[in-house]
């Protein structure tokens, strides 16, 4: 497979990278070397041997286990890329980071003198996004095709002039107990922070919660209303923000039972032109855009919804 020869070939020219340029320039490093930095000045060093060693090893086990997941990988646009911009992103991040850390360690007379620019870290980051951009896109390849469980939409006649509106919605239940108790904490953290206790607490946990709260709410619930020549996506609770898809940029549309498993977990996966909203294993609702691109979102009655749309889609069609 095509696929895991490039992931072994890029592997092993990654294991040289990080190897062999610094052995070249061993005895220009000092010994411990820098190897944890805060801001732009180090905070933790390493002996020369384990900072290669631990360099090489958490790219060999990420290598070993993208090759090992490169065949599942290619079957779904949104797998596909995701696992060609994670391989050749990572690689240039560590890459990148091996370079930095040689470079701020050079000809210095002891770790503490290292310096790290800070342009290195905003080049470093750049270069991972570059390189993961360019894989992902590509890798995207053609687009996805029902799989053989889909289910092929009912034929939906509509009357000439007749009004058809689909709504739907879908709550995790789990993620909905999660939001709950995130929010009590919240709550606590704070009036104990007005009434003056626990100050260095509520500072370490309150912006945290916060965050998990806004996240929480936004993933606990997803609505789906057709009609009106829109797709409108809602999301959380009240249905909002939402996010509206006109139907003339949809070709089609199909119910398909897919997992967690199969986007790569709860929550918001994929890249844009291969994503999916997944709340809940089961009936998801698929549309194809005319570009090429998908989107998938777990709902029930998935498959009544996508009669309508290509209905409507269709009547749209029509001289």
């Amino acid at each position: 497979m095509i696929a895991r020869a490039v992931a072994a070939a890029w592997g092993l020219a990654v294991t040289a990278a990080l190897v062999l340029p610094a052995c070249a320039v061993r005895d220009r490093l000092p010994d411990p070397m820098a190897t944890h930095w805060s801001g732009t000045s180090p905070d933790g060093s390493n002996s020369f041997a384990g900072h290669v060693a631990v360099s090489a090893g958490i790219w060999v086990v990420l290598a070993v286990a993208m090759v090992a997941l490169s065949g599942r990988a290619q079957v779904r646009r949104a797998s596909r890329m995701t696992w060609w911009g994670l391989l050749f992103g990572t690689g240039v991040l560590l890459m990148g980071a091996q370079g930095s850390t040689l470079s701020a360690n050079l000809d210095v007379p002891d770790w503490t003198a290292a310096t790290l620019p800070g342009w290195h870290i905003a080049a470093i980051l750049g270069g991972m996004l570059a390189a993961t951009a360019l894989a992902a896109v590509l890798a995207k390849g053609e687009p996805d095709e029902p799989a053989p469980g889909s289910q092929a939409p009912p034929v939906l006649r509509l009357r000439s002039g007749q009004r058809a509106v689909w709504v739907s919605r879908v709550v995790n239940r789990g993620l909905t107990v999660a939001v709950v108790a995130v929010f009590a904490v919240t709550v606590v953290m704070t009036l104990l922070g007005l009434r003056g206790h626990g100050g260095s607490l509520m500072a370490a946990v309150l912006p945290g919660s916060v965050i998990l709260l806004v996240v929480g709410l936004a993933t606990m619930a997803v609505s789906v209303r057709v009609g009106d020549g829109l797709i409108r996506i809602g999301f959380g609770p009240f249905g909002w923000p939402a996010r509206r898809i006109r139907l003339s940029s949809v070709e089609s549309a199909w119910a398909e039972r897919r997992s967690p498993a199969d986007a790569g977990g709860w929550g918001f996966r994929g890249v844009p032109g291969a994503a999916t909203i997944m709340l809940r294993g089961g009936e998801c609702l698929v549309l194809r855009y005319r570009s090429g691109g998908q989107l998938a979102i777990s709902i029930d009655d998935a498959e009544r919804g996508a009669a309508l749309i290509n209905a409507l889609v269709a009547e749209r069609a029509q001289p």
